[in-house]
């Protein structure tokens, strides 16, 4: 009698058991079935290939790999990576269509590396990555909200409940790890890792991350105090079994194949994730590169996913938003990403990863060149969507170079504007996609990540 067969017998008789009626019976003594709908990284298709198997692009690509740092606050671009020396002749004065008086930046602003990239001050580290950034001065938003134009950065829609960046990339790619989610975020929003009208297994797994956290921690549920391996594994191959009798009897249920198959994704995990979380395995040499701060570990573990073939990881870095006591809070903030974002760039270099893995930094939109009232210690910036800096590097972009400009006061945009959209077709570009094809037809029409928008900046790509 097979394993399979002694699962299936109760008191030396046959019990027959759909499947549905199997998983409702037996779901809670799984590992990781809590869940099951997050962890949905593993559903077949028609064929029986996995919907997230590797998949080659259909255009030459660099980039395999994305790196999402998402400074959700919005950074202010005049203090950061956009210098303005210009505005110090404005100082204290008012400004048509701004409220407030014009506040020239404290930061000096530095040329770094052998290409001259000028960064503040703020970032000492950075300045010595210069020459492997790729900064955009000219980006630009339609909505100076938080959660609107956050929504935007990470959807491309302001609206709509659309596919995130990193579930589009999922879909288009698929990941090299079946033992691990294919998109992982380390923070941030639902609305953010949402798959929306794209299949569930192309949802952002989140990971409950903290250095010093016990690993079976980060992801709830992940281990199972009640069946061992073995016996979840009977389980599974029964699971898959009675899956395949339906499937030649019935028409094919995409939800349901996709809950089964996470059930195998999360007991894979069991020990897949166990390995990929766990920093401590690190040297305490690469440790000390990155820093002790939460940050600086969840930095540290996206480089850990990368290696191990995850496709897409986000991570965010909030409290941006500054409008009061931007002195302080920008050389809080600045201390707080300067180091980890440096080592992470410096450590994917050092491996041989950069190349293949694309890394992202910005915010949501930036901040005006004013400030409300008269200039003092209590200074900061307001909401402006006309105009902010994102920085790339690695794969598939050149280094030490900034594109587009904003005028003398870094209020409107000089030349070559990036809008969200052109933006997210250049990051699909460098993965080897025209963004124009990237597309799934839902509710009768094809649905793409930049909607009827985007066009790719091709003077930065390498």
């Amino acid at each position: 009698m097979s394993r399979l067969q002694d699962v299936a017998l109760c008191s030396g008789r046959e019990v027959t058991t759909s499947r549905r009626e199997f998983l409702s019976r037996t779901g809670l003594g799984i590992g990781g079935l809590a869940l099951s709908a997050l962890f949905a990284s593993e559903a077949k298709a028609d064929t029986g290939n996995a919907l997230t198997a590797a998949k080659k692009a259909p255009l030459p690509a660099k980039a395999r790999h994305v790196i999402h740092i998402f400074a959700s606050g919005a950074p202010s671009h005049l203090d950061t990576f956009d210098p303005k020396p210009g505005m110090e002749k404005f100082r204290g004065q008012t400004v048509s269509g701004a409220s407030g008086v014009i506040f020239p930046t404290p930061f000096k602003f530095q040329k770094c590396g052998q290409s001259g990239l000028e960064i503040s001050e703020l970032f000492p580290n950075l300045q010595k990555c210069a020459d492997d950034l790729c900064v955009i001065r000219s980006m630009k938003t339609d909505i100076p909200a938080h959660p609107v134009a956050a929504k935007m950065m990470n959807t491309g829609s302001t609206q709509l409940v659309k596919p995130s960046l990193g579930s589009w990339v999922l879909y288009g790619l698929g990941t090299d790890n079946q033992d691990l989610p294919g998109f992982v975020t380390l923070g941030g929003s639902p609305e953010w890792r949402q798959s929306a009208f794209l299949p569930s297994p192309f949802q952002g797994t989140r990971a409950d991350f903290a250095p010093g956290k016990p690993v079976d921690k980060v992801l709830l549920n992940l281990k199972n105090e009640f069946s061992s391996a073995e016996a979840q594994r009977m389980q599974l191959d029964l699971a898959r079994q009675l899956n395949g009798n339906h499937s030649a009897k019935f028409q094919h249920d995409e939800q349901l194949e996709a809950r089964i198959d996470s059930f195998e994704l999360a007991f894979k995990m069991q020990t897949a994730a166990t390995d990929a979380f766990d920093i401590t395995k690190e040297p305490a040499a690469v440790r000390a590169k990155y820093g002790t701060s939460d940050f600086a570990g969840k930095l540290l573990c996206a480089r850990r996913l990368v290696e191990r073939g995850v496709r897409f990881v986000q991570v965010e870095i909030g409290g941006w938003d500054h409008h009061q006591q931007l002195v302080q809070s920008l050389n809080r903030k600045g201390g707080e990403m300067d180091q980890p974002v440096a080592a992470l760039i410096a450590d994917l270099k050092e491996r041989g990863l950069l190349e293949s893995t694309l890394v992202i930094w910005g915010g949501e939109f930036g901040r005006t060149p004013t400030t409300a009232g008269s200039i003092n210690d209590q200074s900061g910036r307001d909401h402006h969507s006309r105009c902010f800096s994102a920085f790339m590097a690695g794969g598939g972009v050149k280094g030490g170079m900034h594109y587009g400009e904003t005028d003398e006061l870094g209020m409107n945009i000089a030349a070559n504007p990036v809008h969200v959209h052109d933006f997210h077709a250049t990051i699909l570009r460098v993965l080897g996609f025209d963004h124009t094809k990237l597309t799934y037809r839902y509710n009768g029409r094809d649905f793409r990540l930049t909607d009827n928008y985007g066009n790719i900046v091709n003077e930065i790509l390498a």
